[in-house]
């Protein structure tokens, strides 16, 4: 099953079907919210909203770990997630989708980043982060589709809320980042740890303020205005990616917990083997 994480608007789609929301807890507290779970082109999906219902939780207050907890345990296998970008690159332009696939980490260390700790030693490869295979399919529906999409990019991701200044728009441009956002760190790694195949949808919204003109520079007003332009574009491009969805169980991030764990199993807690089961399964 494919799970969908973006913002509440996402999956108002006319072609979902069967649309209920499933109440759930986790061992790490509620999701963002109850996940949506309906079927999309003959196909069951969930989806969740990353923010909140009513979008109330700051990129640092969200529950990442509940959230992909959640799914997992409802039977995902892949993720798509979406989320607003600023561009870093002249040819990463505003309305267009890229696809990250790889990140760099500036976030401040207070989100809980790992299913792993308190006496339960792991540590995967996050060389390849993303899942290449999913990320091909979005790049071909979306190019069927005529949309601008752009492959192979790197995400910096910051701890916000507030937008950035401009010298640290110039130093992630000069650290190798071509896009900037604040939501998909630790959500990517969670996925990985979960043995999830995990892409992002980036719609670029703005040039962030790297630009010298300042009417180029990012407002929250012009993120949403460009979320709400773009947002019949991303649905017609999930909905395509969903119907030609074919599961693998031989992608390389089904096998990200295979020689990652440290403690042994028979020094273990109950709970710490419950774990382990659902995030190896």
């Amino acid at each position: 099953m494919i799970g969908i994480i973006g913002g509440t608007g996402l999956y108002q789609m006319a072609e979902l079907a069967a649309p209920r929301a499933q109440e759930m807890t986790t061992p790490f507290g509620p999701p963002s919210a109850p996940p949506l779970l309906g079927t999309l082109r003959g196909h069951a999906v969930a989806f969740l909203a990353r923010h909140g219902l009513r979008h109330q939780y700051l990129p640092g207050e969200i529950n990442f770990r509940a959230n992909i907890w959640a799914l997992k345990s409802l039977g995902v296998r892949t993720v798509i997630g979406v989320s607003a970008v600023g561009s870093l690159r002249a040819e990463l332009r505003p309305g267009d989708m890229a696809l990250p696939s790889q990140y760099l980490d500036f976030t401040r260390g207070t989100r809980a980043a790992s299913f792993f700790g308190g006496g339960l030693v792991a540590h995967i490869s996050s060389a390849h982060p993303t899942c290449g295979a999913t990320a091909q399919l979005l790049a071909r529906v979306a190019r069927a589709r005529a949309v601008p999409v752009h492959e192979e990019q790197t995400y910096a991701c910051v701890e916000g809320p507030r937008l950035g200044t401009r010298a640290e728009s110039l130093f992630l441009r000069g650290a190798g980042a071509d896009l900037v956002g604040m939501t998909n760190v630790p959500e990517a790694f969670l996925a990985l740890e979960a043995q999830i195949g995990y892409c992002c949808i980036a719609l670029v919204t703005d040039y962030d303020c790297w630009l010298d003109d300042p009417a180029q520079h990012a407002s929250a007003q012009q993120v949403l205005a460009q979320l709400r332009a773009n947002l019949t574009r991303v649905q017609a491009v999930i909905a395509d990616a969903v119907e030609q969805y074919a599961e693998d169980e031989a992608r390389p991030c089904r096998q990200a917990l295979r020689g990652a764990l440290v403690t042994p199993r028979e020094h273990m807690s109950a709970s710490q083997r419950e774990l382990i089961e659902l995030l190896s399964a």
